[in-house]
């Protein structure tokens, strides 16, 4: 029966459409795990980066708040120039941190933002392998339509009705192992 089937679809011209599915898949395959690599770097990009910036935030947010504190507490306990010129110090010293840390934060969004630049390689990848798949697909069945005897060809006109919403009809293939019989069955 294969090789029946082989020499039909030689014999029809189909034997290149099978050679170019044949050598397009492992293309496919390749393409698919350079979008997978690609996310893989961007989302480990994006967690350094977040892990990097969030000590970062801490001190900012730390220090703002115990230079709040120290401030009410010096307001409070009246006027000493010592205690003023000491704040002002401390003051100062958050200011210059803050200024870092918000630089360095900065560098940390950036990063960010340039690890989603996967994105642009990455969909126009996705989008050749999703028309390699259309185009495949399209072909196979067209194959079979324009082939498959014409008591079949009748019942392919249930398919203009929408998927199969009976999981346990007879004709349904609900798993992998019912497509791999199936491809067995004819050849492949």
């Amino acid at each position: 029966m294969t090789r029946s089937l082989h020499d039909n679809l030689r014999g029809l011209g189909f034997d290149r459409l099978l050679e170019k599915a044949a050598s397009d898949m492992p293309d496919a395959r390749d393409r698919l795990e350079y979008v997978a690599m690609m996310t893989e770097k961007a989302a480990q990009r994006v967690l350094n980066a977040t892990e990097t910036a969030g000590p970062m935030q801490d001190a900012i947010g730390d220090g703002a708040s115990s230079l709040a504190a120290e401030w009410k507490a010096v307001t409070e306990a009246g006027f000493s120039e010592e205690a003023y010129r000491a704040m002002a110090e401390k003051t100062q010293q958050y200011l210059s941190s803050t200024r870092e840390n918000v630089s360095l934060t900065k560098q940390q969004l950036l990063d960010i933002m340039m690890a989603q630049d996967f994105q642009d390689l990455t969909g126009q990848v996705i989008k050749r392998v999703t028309a390699l798949a259309h185009d495949i697909e399209s072909q196979l069945v067209q194959l079979l339509v324009d082939y498959s005897p014409p008591e079949a060809k009748r019942e392919d006109s249930g398919l203009l009705n929408g998927p199969q919403i009976n999981p346990t009809g007879t004709n349904v293939i609900a798993n992998q192992s019912q497509v791999d019989d199936l491809l067995e069955s004819l050849g492949f």
